[in-house]
């Protein structure tokens, strides 16, 4: 924290990727916009890290020397309750226009999306907007009615929002950037994931990129003609009550009950994905951090195959070659 904004950014803005836009993109791409700056973060969890305040405001410092378009979380950040409303504010109250996703932990303590949609100033729980000729669209995989439901959380995009979200990529005249929590795609994937990769698919040529958070990995693929990045937690990796430790001093864990259940990031993980139509190429700047205390790995975590740890389970948003 002693070192100045530059100096932050350019010791921890390390790793990047970029690739291509295809041409049907840039043919879509209409208009005087030249670029698109977003900064992208994801599952802070306000309610479980104990350092969340910290986190944001350094993502925050970053982005007013970055100055992108407009900053974007993707859920996870932090219960709408009375305790919590300075600090979701405090996302919301710079220059910078803000997008949020909805998580599923945003819901948690029996707070209704109605309520979360009040706290973030939010339009709706799922929308369109339009940033530098670029549509945005948010989804909100909270939905019930999944026939494949249990006791847990909702994990499921129902039959009236795929009905927007076909019309909304039917109707669009500009390139598509489709954020969502629920991965849609990969590891840990929302229980109607192949039905909506296929609608998804059916507009891949206006599909730039399908970006989540959800599953605290850093992962890329390609399915179906359409791109899709899971961006990594800002905070930790959830190992749950079966690997429970200490990784810091007992005030913390006293205070933070839930920490025990983690691996905690050093320090906070975000992106800056910057399109340039001039250049015709998408390229996403992220951070590589470290454990705080033993990984997943060394845990014996076991969820995920030791090559899936290994690719996937990193404190990073690693560099990355995407064709």
């Amino acid at each position: 924290m002693t070192l100045d904004r530059r100096s932050f950014i350019k010791s921890t803005l390390l790793t990047s990727c970029s690739f291509m836009l295809p041409p049907a993109i840039l043919d879509l791409w209409a208009g005087e916009e030249q670029s698109l700056r977003l900064g992208l973060i994801t599952d802070l969890h306000k309610d479980i890290i104990h350092d969340a305040d910290l986190r944001l405001q350094s993502f925050l410092a970053v982005l007013k020397e970055v100055q992108p378009h407009a900053k974007i979380q993707l859920g996870d950040f932090a219960t709408p309750k009375e305790e919590n409303q300075s600090f979701i504010d405090s996302f919301n109250q710079d220059s910078i226009p803000s997008l949020h996703v909805m998580g599923n932990h945003d819901l948690d303590e029996g707070y209704t999306k109605e309520q979360v949609i009040q706290s973030y100033g939010m339009s709706a729980a799922y929308y369109a907007q339009l940033v530098q000729g670029i549509r945005i669209l948010v989804l909100d995989g909270n939905d019930l009615g999944s026939p494949k439901s249990t006791s847990g959380y909702a994990s499921y995009i129902g039959k009236a929002q795929q009905d927007w979200l076909n019309q909304e990529l039917s109707n669009s005249k500009e390139p598509v950037l489709i954020f969502s929590h629920q991965p849609i795609a990969g590891i840990y994937t929302m229980d109607n994931a192949a039905e909506i990769q296929a609608l998804l698919s059916a507009h891949a040529s206006k599909i730039i990129l399908a970006i989540n958070g959800h599953a605290h990995v850093d992962q890329f693929l390609k399915v179906g003609g359409v791109s899709y990045l899971h961006l990594n937690s800002a905070s930790y990796y959830w190992v749950g009550e079966k690997h429970s430790h200490w990784s810091m001093d007992a005030a913390t864990h006293v205070a933070y009950p839930s920490l025990s259940r983690t691996c905690p990031y050093a320090e906070v993980l975000f992106g800056i994905l910057t399109l340039d139509r001039n250049e015709g190429k998408l390229t996403l700047t992220g951070r590589k951090s470290s454990w705080i205390g033993p990984s997943p790995m060394e845990l014996g975590y076991g969820i995920l195959s030791k090559s899936e740890q290994e690719l996937y389970l990193q404190p990073q948003i690693s560099d990355r070659k995407i064709s």
